[in-house]
């Protein structure tokens, strides 16, 4: 993941998780990518990428390694092969969701998004409405095991989460959170790869970071004893909450 300066201070890239074009993957070997926009919407990407810079490929924070005149080449770890689609190619959708990093100042119209995925899942369900998209996303059968530690227990009705880089509203999830329902709008579904996508397909999902925030404040420990701190006004406020 790339950083940049603000300030003099080293901080990571951040995304909205709004789509700003579609793109298609292709790998080089190993573990090298060839991300290339379509020639319809390459400007936005494109007008002044450097080298260094961050990207969200289907919501996967990817460094700019090489810059060619149809998109980029960047590198994925092995800990990104693991946990997202770019090493299950066969799985996602055709094309992938392209971003490129906000900027000081820019507006956040989505959610904040880091790029670091948590885990896939798969589309179970959609279902066209008057006004939207409702879908529905819950664990691959191979890895059902990983969703609660990953996924699942930052669910929440009306929180956020990442889908392909997607900034989604969660409509509603069961008590386990085994799966999850996103209503999507046209505009959304138009310009993004979710349209493409067939039932059993697996997208790349990140939860909402306060919700991570929240669940270490829950954890947190008293003197590296098994008491666990209430969680009171004081609490919330001390931590920056209230």
């Amino acid at each position: 993941m790339a950083t940049y300066s603000l300030g003099g201070v080293q901080s990571e890239a951040v995304f909205t998780g709004l789509i700003q074009a579609l793109g298609t993957l292709r790998s080089l070997g190993g573990d090298r990518f060839d991300v290339s926009c379509r020639t319809d919407a390459s400007e936005v990407i494109l007008q002044d990428l450097a080298l260094g810079d961050s990207v969200a490929v289907d919501g996967i924070c990817l460094t700019v390694e090489e810059i060619l005149p149809h998109g980029f080449v960047a590198t994925a770890s092995d800990e990104t092969l693991y946990r997202t689609t770019i090493g299950q190619r066969q799985y996602a959708a055709p094309y992938v969701n392209l971003e490129t990093s906000m900027r000081v100042g820019s507006k956040l119209g989505g959610h904040f998004v880091t790029g670091h995925i948590d885990g896939v899942g798969c589309l179970q369900e959609s279902v066209q409405t008057p006004n939207s998209w409702e879908m529905c996303f819950t664990a691959p059968s191979s890895l059902s095991n990983q969703w609660y530690r990953q996924i699942a227990r930052y669910l929440v009705p009306k929180g956020s989460i990442a889908v392909n880089g997607v900034s989604l509203t969660i409509a509603d999830c069961d008590p386990e959170g085994s799966w999850f329902k996103a209503a999507v709008i046209p505009h959304t579904y138009a310009q993004t790869n979710l349209n493409h996508l067939q039932i059993g397909g697996w997208v790349n999902l990140e939860s909402d970071i306060l919700g991570k925030y929240v669940d270490r404040l829950l954890g947190h420990r008293i003197g590296g004893t098994n008491q666990q701190e209430e969680i009171t006004p004081a609490f919330l406020a001390e931590h920056g909450y209230l």
